[in-house]
């Protein structure tokens, strides 16, 4: 008896299974909004003014369990400014065919530079193109916003940006021309 019991147990299953409500995604032409706090594509956000939040200091790299970021720094000088305090972060890129989206480099984050978007669809045809670099991952320009390079806001400190005491860009805050390291401007004027 217990032989002929147990294929009638198994085809129960399947019969209550065939009349219940099919959960199929319908995902490419519906797609399901995502928690609020889900972790997605990272983004690098700016200060009001349109200075970058990101300091250099490669913490995001080192908590990093997949090592997926790469992080190089470099100092700001007064002709290039790109954040407000002495570095910037010069290089940065993830690899998300390494990350596995924990949200670590976001909590390490001393700034609060790095946070992770809502963007889910992250496959590409090639594996270069994975590799997001910080064009990719800069926050856009928002309306009284000032792309980099461009000096700190007249009578401010660092301190006052990380308070967040400046709310946009000064008045009269124009992009500075990207000097390459090594080159001087004063010498091309020279030559004419």
């Amino acid at each position: 008896m217990s032989d002929f019991q147990n294929p009638v147990a198994g085809f129960g299953v399947t019969f209550k299974a065939m009349f219940r409500r099919r959960l199929t995604e319908q995902y490419p032409e519906y797609k399901k909004p995502t928690a609020p706090r889900f972790h997605g594509r990272h983004q690098l956000n700016r200060h009001p003014d349109g200075l970058e939040k990101c300091i250099g200091c490669e913490l995001c790299a080192w908590a990093c369990p997949a090592d997926a970021i790469y992080v190089e720094g470099a100092d700001n000088t007064e002709e290039e400014r790109y954040s407000p305090g002495e570095r910037y972060g010069r290089v940065y890129q993830i690899n998300y065919l390494r990350c596995i989206l924990c949200g670590l480099c976001v909590e390490a984050c001393p700034t609060r530079a790095l946070t992770m978007t809502n963007q889910y669809e992250l496959a590409d045809e090639s594996r270069e193109s994975l590799i997001y670099t910080k064009e990719q991952l800069l926050a856009g320009l928002e309306e009284g916003m000032v792309d980099t390079p461009h000096a700190i806001f007249p009578g401010m400190t660092e301190q006052d940006y990380y308070r967040g005491l400046v709310t946009e860009a000064a008045p009269g805050t124009v992009r500075q021309p990207a000097v390459s390291r090594g080159e001087h401007p004063e010498e091309e004027g020279a030559d004419a």
